[in-house]
């Protein structure tokens, strides 16, 4: 019988695969009954049955908490770790928001939408692409330098082929970086677009740059994500 510490943090065994599938089918489960409950126009009956499903989920989710905490090899690394900040945020507005009446308290119901986030807990192609980000984190950093260059250098460049000829829609190299942000990401709006000779020729060649800036980073993941899964399959 594998111990409740090996069942809660690994997936390795049959109980810890039926805790990670009850824990996934929760988190969903309450993600949607909290989208249902914004619904204009419910029958109070209905309110009633979400409620009582949020009180279940919730002391389900604080159980696991008070689980996840005790058999923590560090308690205090548990507490401040990403997922015990999520796992406290899933369950914490819950219990801030009954009893007294602090209705401005309830925005912080909005963080019931860090649920979300634990899924990542019980995902284990997340944690591939965790691993396939730290290959490629590098190649990410450099890349995301030089596309910030080039948004600040197609920006320059409209600016000067069009500010004398639209003077109000690139009154400034400010202005301009707006159009270089759609144009490099290839979205074109089209709200702001150019008009001489110059700036056509000079768009053509922005436009070039964005589908590499669109793709590139694709390819970096994908290839890192190849990596990732080849490392698993040796550990494995």
């Amino acid at each position: 019988m594998p111990s409740i510490k090996r069942i809660i943090e690994k997936s390795d065994t049959a109980q810890g695969k039926a805790f990670d599938l009850t824990m996934q089918t929760l988190i969903i489960l309450s993600i949607i009954t909290f989208s249902v409950e914004t619904l204009p126009d419910l029958e109070e009956q209905t309110r009633y049955y979400l409620r009582m499903f949020e009180v279940i989920t919730v002391s389900i989710f604080t159980i696991e908490y008070i689980s996840r905490f005790i058999v923590a090899t560090s308690k205090k690394a548990f507490v401040f770790s990403f997922f015990g900040i999520v796992d406290m945020l899933s369950i914490l507005p819950f219990y801030l928001s009954t009893g007294l009446d602090l209705r401005a308290v309830r925005m912080l119901r909005l963080f019931r939408l860090f649920r979300i986030l634990k899924l990542v807990r019980y995902n284990a192609a997340m944690n591939r692409f965790k691993s396939a980000f730290a290959i490629a984190k590098e190649e990410l950093m450099l890349f995301l330098f030089a596309t910030m260059a080039m948004f600040y250098l197609s920006g320059v460049g409209i600016y000067y082929f069009e500010n004398e000829a639209q003077p109000e829609a690139f009154s400034s190299i400010f202005h301009s970086l707006w159009w270089s942000v759609i144009t490099l990401t290839t979205v074109g709006y089209g709200d702001i677009y150019p008009i001489t000779a110059g700036g056509k020729i000079f768009t053509f060649f922005i436009l070039i740059i964005g589908l590499g800036i669109v793709s590139i980073p694709a390819g970096l993941i994908a290839s890192a994500l190849s990596k990732a899964r080849t490392m698993e399959s040796d550990e494995d």
